[in-house]
């Protein structure tokens, strides 16, 4: 008699891996609130007791996700050795090639929208990972190419977060709204980074303003 194999028990990692995919899943259907713990054992295939002896409470759970899905530190290394270099473009467009990828999972901005709706603390745990990291370096590096005399101008704070509003909107309308790309990845992001980088570069005065310049 030919025994049917037990399937075979997860690890504790794996155990983890899947209530966080579970979790991440319905935070983003329901939002934190919306979403019980009895639900995400469900989902997970597991009891209730063995999500509390991961994650005691549902922001640690929440955190946790955070911590999975938000991994910057590559692309901010590389965005820090552009800035070196004074390299306008690649800064600007990394960021926004960051934000406007193909493949890109719509669940983190789901989350970011749910606990921002929801108005918890953990709106501002998601704030600081996601988005204030990249609006303080952004307008770190616009400040020292205004005192390079490179930009005009601007308060950095405004620019950098103008030129991160208008991709977030991007991808508001394209992935929660469903509105189809009518041009490639690249070609989109290319577009943004030059409509955003035309507006901050210094132009050289013309010739009457030169001349207005000198009589005065």
């Amino acid at each position: 008699m030919t025994r049917t194999p037990r399937p075979s028990r997860q690890s504790s990692q794996e155990r983890q891996a899947s209530l966080i995919q579970a979790a991440t899943t319905l935070f983003a259907q329901k939002g934190f609130n919306g979403t019980t713990t009895k639900e995400i054992a469900k989902t997970a295939g597991i009891s209730e007791a063995l999500v509390f002896k991961h994650f005691p409470t549902k922001r640690a759970l929440y955190a946790a996700i955070l911590a999975e899905k938000v991994t910057i530190s590559e692309l901010l290394s590389a965005i820090e050795e552009s800035a070196k270099k004074r390299d306008d473009r690649r800064v600007f467009t990394l960021i926004a090639s960051y934000r406007i990828r193909p493949g890109v999972d719509p669940t983190l901005l789901r989350l970011l929208l749910f606990s921002a709706l929801e108005g918890h603390e953990l709106s501002d745990m998601f704030f600081s990972k996601h988005h204030k990291i990249f609006y303080d370096h952004l307008a770190t590096y616009i400040q020292t190419r205004v005192e390079d005399g490179a930009f005009r101008r601007v308060d950095p704070l405004l620019a950098a977060r103008a030129f991160i509003g208008m991709v977030v909107h991007h991808r508001l309308l394209h992935e929660i709204f469903g509105v189809p790309m009518d041009r490639s990845y690249d070609d989109t992001v290319s577009t943004y980074v030059d409509v955003f980088l035309h507006g901050l570069v210094e132009a050289p005065p013309t010739g009457r303003a030169r001349k207005r310049r000198t009589r005065i």
